[in-house]
């Protein structure tokens, strides 16, 4: 310990003077004990066997050897196939498995006729030793004449006796030298020789893939976004972890692809149909899609599972690996300025489906629901089909926007009643709308009666955030609720009313609804719809509810859509959009418009109409009315408007005072203002400019007998 302390003192360094001196006494701490030999060579093994390079040198060993076995094993079973009638009794086999009895019959029948075939050749060996050795004593006989007879000619023509026996000579020399040359090539080729045939199996199994994968190359045992082939889709299969879909495929062998039919291009992916072995069912495929996903090295969403219309037959849409996180194109409504819409015979451009194909929807007298959670694009999807139909100018609108954050503005101008909000005033003024829907609905019917070639303007009534009117608490002086699902809500029950009725005289009724459940999405209004779309949900019961249970049975999976990152895509049941046959539903990408393109298709829609006023609000006041300043209000900026137009906006303005008007009684109140309907292009309008100088002469008027 002392002699410690003296190092340290010798080590400090000298202070400054003037500075006291601090001594730190510091213990040694003592050296570590030496780590044992086999401690050290352990390490030194484990680090060496752990090395990437000795990895990858095993690994080129080992798949270098098993592609050698594995090769000789391929051409021996070539070989056997070639010989017996395994490949044919493999078929049956495979046939059976699969329950296909009309192919094991055909199996069965082509191995007959091989085993024939090959008893006929059998038979014929038990002559052919006596055909050949009469035909080689016939050809030697002739090959000596013919050289005979040519030494002959070369006798004569030389004049020597002698060169009678010179061809005969030669030949004896040449064969005599084809000897030498073998006795010399011999020993080398048998030294060479295996070695060659264990290339040839080598060259058979590499080109094979004959190895494990763990011994493969890096390249070749990262299988992500491999090619599909049958055999990837049987091993798939496989593996799914059905135990009859597993013995049958066992039970086929290399014949396991007879379950497939043939694998197509479809889009960004490839579409194949298996016919499943008997006592395996389609759900039972349908359950496991992650794990068949995972099985083709696919994430589960870019598998996609339906049933067509043939038995025991499911359909695989696998997507090229990472194709479906790329996004589509713009829509043609952005694309195409001078795009138009027929809602009768034309179709919206909403998307693609899975192959790529455009997706178009017809809107003809169909009721539409669209429904998800959250922030997955609803109110794109919805206001995509609003923008379109829109482009027609003989469609009317009237829209409550129960978010109220501006995604529905640019209807301002071209709906008739635009609503924007969440409290519970504007579920009321949603609810009213609604049912002025029906009133005209009910109008419309009366008319239809009386005359039953009667054309309307298609009215298409669209409720965004619909779950916020049916979850609505407030009731009315009547005690009626306008929300809620029972036959006492009013909203309800205008819905359902449209639903009834309204597509007869072309009144559609649109509903978007987020997070669907049996309080915010009542089962008789969900199955109103003709067109049913669902985004991403989160249940397979929310996907029931909002496609029926057809659709769901049938393969459509909403609720396997990836939230957040599926956005805009959703799978849709309808007649109004082409389905392949045998499918209940039809995956779309859907092209998203931003508010700024939407605002310039609605300018687009504008320009094709005379004006329209939009009431953001509904007026149910009891008060006198005024029929011609609210004939002025209707009309708005538009410098005419028909007559028919006016009576309609009249009726939407209040139904209570205007609803049962007609042409008769508009000309009634016009009558003697100088702003009378008169004939334009061949229709009866008011004009604005009219109208506005008989105001200004009734105000006058109304003036001079107030001072008088």
């Amino acid at each position: 310990m002392s002699e410690n302390i003296v190092r340290l003192v010798k080590d400090a360094p000298t202070p400054a003077a003037g500075t006291p001196t601090v001594l730190t006494v510091v213990p040694e701490v003592p050296p570590a004990p030496p780590v044992p030999l086999w401690v050290r060579s352990g390490r030194a093994v484990k680090r060496a066997v752990m090395h990437e390079r000795t990895q990858a040198s095993a690994r080129a060993v080992a798949r270098h050897s098993l592609y050698t076995l594995n090769g000789a094993r391929i051409v021996a079973r070539r070989t056997w196939d070639g010989r017996t009638g395994a490949r044919y009794e493999r078929m049956l086999r495979a046939a059976e498995a699969a329950g296909n009895y009309e192919a094991a019959t055909e199996w069965e029948e082509r191995l007959q006729r091989f085993r024939a075939a090959r008893h006929h050749r059998r038979m014929d060996l038990l002559h052919s030793p006596v055909e050949v050795a009469r035909g080689a004593a016939v050809g030697a006989g002739m090959s000596i004449g013919t050289l005979v007879a040519l030494g002959v000619v070369l006798a004569i023509n030389t004049g020597n006796v002698g060169d009678v026996l010179t061809p005969l000579d030669a030949t004896i020399d040449f064969i005599a030298l084809l000897i030498r040359i073998v006795q010399i090539v011999w020993g080398p080729a048998v030294t060479i020789g295996p070695f060659l045939a264990l290339l040839a199996l080598w060259s058979v199994g590499r080109k094979q893939q004959a190895a494990p994968a763990w011994a493969l190359p890096a390249n070749t045992r990262s299988a992500e976004g491999e090619p599909i082939t049958p055999s990837i889709v049987v091993k798939a299969l496989r593996d799914l972890g059905i135990p009859a879909l597993r013995n049958a495929i066992k039970e086929m062998g290399d014949a396991g692809a007879s379950m497939l039919g043939p694998i197509r291009i479809a889009g960004c992916g490839v579409e194949v149909d298996v016919t499943l072995p008997s006592g395996v069912s389609t759900v039972e495929v349908q359950n496991r899609r992650r794990k068949l996903a995972e099985n083709l090295t696919r994430h589960e969403h870019e598998v996609f599972i339906t049933i067509p219309q043939a038995a025991r037959t499911v359909r695989l849409w696998i997507a090229d690996s990472g194709a479906l996180d790329e996004p589509i194109g713009p829509s043609p409504l952005v694309t195409d300025a001078t795009l138009t819409a027929n809602y009768k015979t034309g179709k919206a451009p909403w998307g693609q489906d899975l192959r790529g194909d455009a997706a178009a929807l017809s809107l003809y007298q169909r009721h539409l629901l669209i429904t998800g959670l959250s922030n997955q694009g609803k109110t794109a999807s919805l206001r995509a089909l609003a923008l379109w139909a829109a482009l027609d100018k003989t469609v009317d609108f009237r829209i409550a926007d129960l978010k109220g954050v501006g995604d529905w503005a640019m209807f301002d101008g071209l709906a008739t009643v635009l609503i924007q909000g969440p409290t519970d005033e504007h579920v009321i003024e949603a609810t009213e709308m609604v049912e002025d829907v029906v009133a005209e609905m009910n109008r419309r019917m009366e008319a239809r009666r009386t005359d039953p070639k009667a054309v309307f303007r298609p009215l298409i009534c669209i409720v965004d955030e619909a779950q916020v009117a049916f979850m609505c608490p407030a009731v009315d002086e009547d005690k009626r609720p306008y929300g809620g699902a029972k036959a006492t809500s009013r909203y309800f029950m205008a819905v359902r009313k449209v639903h009834n009725q309204g597509r007869a005289v072309d009144v559609l009724m649109w509903e978007g609804t987020q997070d669907p459940t049996d309080q915010n999405l009542p089962k008789l209004v969900r199955e109103g719809a003709h067109t049913r779309a669902a985004l991403a949900l989160g249940t397979e019961a929310q996907a029931r509810m909002a496609l029926g249970d057809k659709a769901v049975d049938g393969g459509a999976a909403p609720h396997l859509l990836r939230q957040g990152l599926d956005k805009g895509t959703l799978v849709v049941a309808s007649d109004g959009i082409a389905i392949p046959a045998g499918q209940a539903s039809i995956t779309v990408r859907t092209h998203y418009i931003d508010d700024d393109q939407a605002t310039a298709i609605a300018e687009r829609a504008k320009a094709l109409r005379d004006g329209v006023t939009t009431l953001h609000a509904i007026d149910r006041g009891d008060e006198e009315r005024d029929p011609l300043a609210d004939i002025a209000t209707v009309i708005g900026d538009a410098p005419r408007v028909f007559t028919q137009d006016v009576l309609k906006r009249l009726s939407a303005l209040n139904p209570d005072a205007y609803g049962k008007w007609s042409f008769l009684d508009l000309k009634r109140v016009l009558e003697g203002t100088g702003a009378e309907p008169y004939k334009s292009d061949g229709r009866m309008v008011v004009a604005r400019d009219r109208l506005a100088r008989a105001l200004e002469t009734r105000a006058g008027t109304d003036s001079a007998s107030t001072a008088g």
